[in-house]
């Protein structure tokens, strides 16, 4: 039923078997080799923009970096959060994870340690493939400046803090076990 055209116009003599098949073979053709042109620029142009932006982004940091160890800002951070940092439990048993350049890493800490970290009043600062817990205006400080040295700091998005009204699970409460 799908070539009742073809079939009669093969029937009627307007076509011919060889016609068909070079039509046929032209069809596939144009099937594989169709390209979208719209999306695919679309897709390229806005990789090109990230691609520079990124780059943009990466000269800033390091114009930062340059002007604050000029000034000895870096070396002084790294003495400040080295010695006020927390020290971390030998026995602990609670996991915390936190990603840092697409790398998960993973701190042993107390309970105590993890609702100070979730509340957001501490920061993790990771240097030279040691973690840091420091207090959470010291992590700022080090993500204003390194920020590629800031592993974990919790920050509160006016964005995503709306309250729904009509939320039927609002008198239930988040267990608190719920860690990945």
């Amino acid at each position: 039923m799908a070539n009742a055209l073809q079939e009669q116009l093969l029937k009627a003599g307007l076509a011919s078997k060889q016609k068909v098949r070079d039509v046929k073979t032209q069809k596939r053709r144009d099937k594989k080799s169709r390209i979208d042109d719209g999306s695919s620029a679309f897709k390229q142009e806005v990789a090109e923009q990230k691609r520079l932006q990124a780059l943009k982004d990466k000269a800033l940091n390091e114009q930062r970096f340059a002007e604050a160890s000029e000034r000895g800002q870096v070396r002084g951070l790294i003495t400040e959060f080295t010695k006020s940092a927390i020290k971390i439990p030998a026995y602990a048993e609670v996991k915390f994870n936190y990603t840092l350049d697409n790398k998960i890493y993973s701190l042993y800490i107390d309970e105590k340690l993890q609702a100070e970290l979730l509340k957001g009043q501490l920061g993790i600062v990771r240097y030279e493939d040691k973690s840091y817990l420091v207090p959470h205006k010291l992590a700022e400080r080090v993500k204003l400046l390194v920020p590629q040295w800031c592993g974990y700091l919790w920050q509160q998005d006016e964005s995503k803090a709306v309250v729904v009204e009509d939320d039927p699970y609002a008198d239930y409460a988040i267990p608190d076990d719920l860690m990945w």
